[in-house]
């Protein structure tokens, strides 16, 4: 029996020592390969600086500092396990248990800042073709804009100037930012050649983003046309529906507030202008949408819930037509204002679009089409309000001086009114002289 014992001991500390041996060979292996890893990172790091700066690398520079603080421990580490004193098998196996910590631990953080600067690197490698593609993006959206302007003059001449309000001025502003653009791109190209790397990247990330605000204006002006057309078919398909509601509210319970109700819905309906008048069809729909909504609460108040009408698939899609509307507009105004635009604004629009997906699937079934007809009107809601949201975020950011090149346009104007998001946020004052040089 003591021999069986004997040899399960000498079984388990043969397998000790080999966990040992194996640890020992990965810590120094760990060590190695950490330390020819510094070297080719500050290798990279070199590099990086050449192509970005300074203040692009910091966070690489930083790691690369912590990494060689900490790996001293390691090595100091290592020096024990060799020098003349002898250890305990307990001693040697928690050295090199610290020493495989942190070379993984110097390898990941490593791999962290190489792999995000490494983005960076591509980006300026491919600064030549982002520059080329700038220029062209320039020519084209320029193409566009006397078609811009053709789309808004059609469209003062059918809608409000109420209805225009978010697009009259987004062929200036385009025209603008695309001026900008331009310009910007020249100086990154200028400062390039004079091997001023960074300003030359902040340049061009400025350019890009001037193009990218400018596309989605103008897309916006496009879209706006399409838009307001499907809300004016919108529009005739719910004053259907509407007069259609009137004549069903006769056969609900005429209490007060059923009268009321009929009396607010009838008023909008006056209120929708004539033919040849200039109007507002996202308004008209919101007011419509809001008096049909106080006459479906109002019979559902007054009838009891088992003879409550169920609204017919027709009368759902109307609302489902009119929130998509309310989104598109929303969303057209907050895509070409990102930088102006606040976080409210931006969640009321997220709201609004889950609402309308989640209406989808309940237009149909009886059992869930006042639901969906709820979820629908709800959408339309929140993304009118979002919309509000966004011009006061808009009209809060315009700046009231008079615009470069001494021409005011009031809080619409001035090619500051186009720029200030962009300039508040990526050019820097020391910069900003420079980029405006002759």
């Amino acid at each position: 029996m003591a021999g069986l014992w004997g040899k399960r001991k000498r079984e388990e500390q043969a397998a000790r020592d080999a966990q040992d041996a194996e640890l020992a060979r990965r810590a120094r292996g760990a060590l190695v390969a950490v330390d020819e890893r510094i070297r080719t990172t500050t290798d990279e790091l070199d590099f990086a600086v050449a192509e970005l700066g300074e203040a692009a690398t910091k966070d690489l520079r930083d790691a690369l500092t912590a990494v060689r603080t900490h790996l001293a421990e390691a090595f100091h580490l290592n020096q024990l396990n060799h020098d003349e004193i002898p250890d305990t098998p307990d001693e040697l196996r928690t050295r090199n248990a610290r020493i495989a910590q942190l070379c993984e631990w110097a390898d990941e953080l490593l791999d962290d800042r190489t792999t995000a600067l490494a983005k960076d690197i591509e980006r300026v490698r491919r600064a030549p073709e982002i520059l080329a593609q700038v220029r062209a993006d320039i020519a084209s959206l320029s193409e566009r804009l006397p078609h811009a302007r053709e789309t808004l003059a059609r469209l003062a001449l059918r809608y409000s100037e109420a209805a225009l309000r978010q697009v009259a001025e987004g062929a200036d502003e385009a025209e603008q930012l695309l001026t900008f653009a331009a310009h910007s791109a020249d100086v990154s190209a200028r400062r390039r050649e004079d091997g001023r790397r960074e300003e030359a990247n902040l340049a061009l990330e400025t350019a890009t983003e001037a193009v990218r605000r400018a596309a989605a204006i103008i897309d916006g002006v496009e879209d706006f046309e399409i838009e307001a057309l499907r809300a004016e078919s919108t529009l005739a398909d719910v004053i259907a529906d509407s007069r259609g509601d009137l004549v069903a509210a006769r056969q609900a319970p005429q209490v007060p507030a059923v009268t009321a109700a009929v009396a607010a819905l009838e008023a909008a309906l006056a209120a929708v202008p004539a033919a040849r008048v200039k109007a507002d069809p996202f308004a008209e729909l919101s007011q419509l949408r809001e008096a049909n909504t106080g006459l479906d609460a109002a019979i559902a108040v007054a009838r009891e819930r088992a003879a409550r009408p169920i609204p017919s698939v027709a009368h759902v899609r109307h609302a489902l037509d009119d929130a998509d509307r309310q989104i598109a507009v929303a969303r057209s105004v907050i895509a070409g204002h990102r930088g102006w635009i606040g976080a409210d604004a931006r969640t009321r629009l997220a709201e609004a679009e889950r609402t309308r997906n989640d209406a989808e699937p309940l237009a149909t079934d009886e059992e869930t089409r006042e639901e969906g007809m709820a979820l629908a009107r709800r959408s339309g809601a929140l993304a009118s309000e979002a919309l509000q949201l966004a011009q006061r975020d808009i009209d809060s950011s315009r700046p009231q001086d008079p615009g470069w090149g001494g021409q005011s346009r009031g809080r619409r104007g001035g090619m500051s009114d186009g720029m200030g998001g962009i300039l508040g946020g990526l050019v820097i004052g020391s910069l900003l002289g420079d980029f405006f040089d002759g």
